[in-house]
């Protein structure tokens, strides 16, 4: 009875869990893979089979290819900044100033702030009327059209997301700096090593598997942006800022097509693998190791 116990036990603590995850991530993971393959606009309770006829549609969709490049755009807008400027402040926290606490929870406050309520914020930010566009008509400069320019737009979106992300990833970074060997420090300095070269012979290299780590979670949030599009734009101007979960939530829940919602879905979880996997490659054979 006691080895029964042993043996078994532990399976039954896991149990909850796998329930949890099986409910609310297995099951809508496999059945949505099954909607990619079927037709509803025929027969909402009896779709059709039609293999990869939903894939190939999408493919086809000049709309789609516009989302996913707005996407690698927004990608490529905000993971170096969250993987870049979060150490560096970090780095500076992590020195022995006075009221460290007090900067700490400055910083970290927009990550306790909801998303929608710091969109709406920069929102009235961006309006024509709105604070940034006074201050340059103040330098005698044109008003811009932060949300409602093509040009501007995306890079707009992403400031809120890279405002709200700075202090989560800095709280990240501060817990790897902690775990740095002191003597090394004591030995760069010995050798004359100004603090630039100090960082970058030490700390970089000590806490690479944290900025892998950042890396990873940065690029999987900004692959799957969605509040900020939804609260700022809705996808405009002209598609501008419509990314490819935006574009899911609309074939989805305003176009109610979720054989191809469902399909897009499959797209950004295989794109999503593929970043992490790529992630995890390079930094595991330290390519990018300083």
């Amino acid at each position: 009875m006691n080895t029964f116990y042993k043996k078994y036990i532990p399976y039954l603590f896991l149990l909850p869990a796998f329930v949890l995850l099986a409910v609310f991530f297995f099951i809508p993971f496999i059945d949505t893979i099954l909607l990619s393959f079927k037709d509803f606009s025929t027969d909402i309770y009896n779709p059709q089979f039609i293999a990869f006829s939903n894939y190939i549609q999408l493919f086809k969709s000049k709309e789609f290819y516009t989302t996913l490049t707005n996407t690698f755009l927004f990608l490529i807008m905000v993971v170096p900044i969250l993987a870049v400027l979060p150490l560096i402040v970090a780095i500076f926290i992590n020195q022995k100033i006075k009221g460290v606490n007090i900067y700490k929870v400055l910083i970290y406050l927009p990550v306790i702030i909801s998303i929608v309520v710091v969109a709406i914020a920069f929102k009235w930010l961006y309006a024509q009327q709105g604070i940034l566009n006074y201050l340059a008509e103040l330098f005698g400069l044109s008003a811009i059209g932060w949300l409602t320019d093509t040009k501007f737009a995306l890079l707009s979106v992403a400031i809120v997301t890279i405002y709200k992300g700075i202090g989560y990833y800095m709280m990240i970074y501060l817990s790897a700096l902690i775990g740095v060997p002191k003597d090394l420090y004591e030995a760069a300095d010995i050798d004359g090593a100004s603090e630039i070269k100090k960082h970058l012979t030490v700390t970089i290299p000590q806490i690479m598997p944290t900025i892998a780590l950042v890396v990873i979670i940065s690029s999987i949030s900004a692959l799957k942006v969605f509040t900020e599009i939804y609260v700022m734009t809705k996808g405009g101007p002209l598609n501008s800022t419509k990314t490819i979960v935006y574009y899911i939530y609309e074939r989805a829940f305003e176009n109610l097509d979720l054989s191809m919602a469902s399909a897009a879905s499959v797209v950004l979880l295989l794109v999503i693998l593929i970043f992490s996997i790529i992630n995890i490659t390079c930094f595991e054979n330290k390519r990018y190791k300083i």
